[in-house]
């Protein structure tokens, strides 16, 4: 059957079936077997090989996510976004494609979005029309319905690899090198705290997985995140937070801030914040510098210098404190900024690695020191980078958590 067919067919065999009163009552197995009854009232001849599919697809059109199910069993989509029913546009390995299927209606897709809200745990509607959360799978996803989205509903899905991203895998598809991959096993080992900053699909929460491979087992992590992406298989003492929206007068909000201040009581070795990127930059600020060295987390921003320039507005506003004492404060909890950048060629990159030194009082700035920048080479192009990080001739000056730590490697 040719797929033009077998999509209609699907199409009305669920219009039939909505069309049930009891259809809300059935069980999972109940609706299975008025989909087979109806596909054999049709009379069509369905071939064997067909029939699984149209069975299927009508399942998932009235129970699942339609398209999305389609969508999302293609493993090398990393990007949907719907802008409206009738235009999906998916991003497969870098670059941008126009689907070639739509939803039905615009009603369908505001029912697969309450589906999978809902699932999560969370509500969207006219007066919260914008709703972050995320899809069985673990990948995220952003909502914005009418009237803010004036074309109809937006979706914007970030998928995530199955397997957690190693340092190897980074390696492999030439984010950093081996050289180092090394330098920042030893920063994580003596308990840097590190921030990964980075522009929008930059791979920030990909690096931040593959980093967190380097803590040590033997210690007790606290996850904190929007939506759940993080993916640390390799500690086993590992507790992971999530906030929560308010769904009703009576249902408190959870944010990242409150889930950090709960972390704080739950003893923990190190703190791993997804994105700090408001007003919780205080208090994970206040947790760096309060005996939890070693913490990870992620920040927007086009550059290490726009990172602490964030991190400093994030503060201000959170709290009615002078410009000197937050960089002060912000000098002495970041060690290090792991600067990635999506290149030209939609490649992603490690583009420097940046030590904070510390806060210069005749400057009143805060100071750093470039370790590693990202050069390119001759062979380089408009439409392929090619280069790699290269170290400069600045030496890491902040040497005392490696010492602490017993590393009396040179870095």
């Amino acid at each position: 059957m040719e797929t033009g067919k077998r999509n209609e067919l699907i199409a009305d065999l669920k219009q039939e079936i909505l069309e049930d009163p009891r259809l809300v009552a059935y069980s999972d197995d109940e609706l299975r077997q008025v989909i087979e009854r109806h596909i054999e009232d049709t009379g069509m001849i369905i071939s064997f090989r067909d029939r699984p599919f149209v069975e299927k697809g009508v399942f998932n059109a009235i129970r699942g996510l339609g398209i999305l199910d389609e969508i999302t069993r293609d493993e090398d989509i990393t990007e949907v976004m719907i802008n409206g029913h009738d235009s999906i546009f998916v991003e497969k390995h870098g670059k941008q494609y126009r689907y070639d299927r739509k939803f039905e209606s615009a009603e369908d897709l505001s029912r697969i979005i309450t589906l999978f809200v809902q699932r999560a745990g969370r509500s969207v509607s006219e007066s919260n029309p914008i709703v972050d959360t995320r899809l069985l799978d673990g990948s995220r996803v952003n909502v914005v319905m009418p009237p803010i989205a004036m074309d109809g509903a937006t979706v914007t899905i970030r998928r995530f690899s199955k397997t957690p991203m190693t340092v190897d895998k980074l390696i492999e598809v030439g984010s950093i090198t081996t050289e180092v991959a090394a330098v920042l096993e030893l920063l994580v080992r003596a308990r840097y705290n590190v921030f990964v900053s980075g522009g929008t699909g930059s791979g920030k929460t990909t690096f931040l997985n593959a980093l967190s491979n380097y803590i040590p087992k033997t210690e007790r992590i606290i996850t904190i995140e929007d939506s759940a992406e993080l993916q640390i298989k390799s500690i086993p003492n590992i507790v992971r937070l999530e906030t929560k929206v308010s769904t009703s007068k009576d249902a408190k909000e959870i944010t990242i801030q409150d889930l950090i201040k709960a972390a704080l009581r739950m003893r923990p070795d190190r703190i791993v914040v997804g994105e700090v990127r408001g007003a919780e930059a205080i208090d994970m600020l206040q947790a760096m510098n309060t005996g939890h060295d070693g913490s990870l987390s992620t920040g927007h921003a086009n550059s290490a210098k726009d990172m602490l320039s964030r991190l400093e507005t994030m503060v201000i506003r959170a709290a009615n404190i002078p410009l000197e004492a937050v960089r002060q404060q912000i000098a002495s909890a970041v060690d290090i900024i792991v600067q990635l950048s999506r290149l030209r060629d939609h490649s992603r990159k490690t583009i420097q690695i940046v030590e904070v030194l510390g806060y210069n009082h005749e400057t009143r700035q805060i100071d750093t020191n470039t370790i590693y920048e990202f050069e390119e080479s001759e062979n380089t192009t408009l439409e392929k980078v090619e280069g790699m990080l290269m170290r400069t001739k600045n030496p890491l000056k902040n040497t005392g958590k490696l010492l602490d730590a017993g590393i009396y490697q040179t870095i």
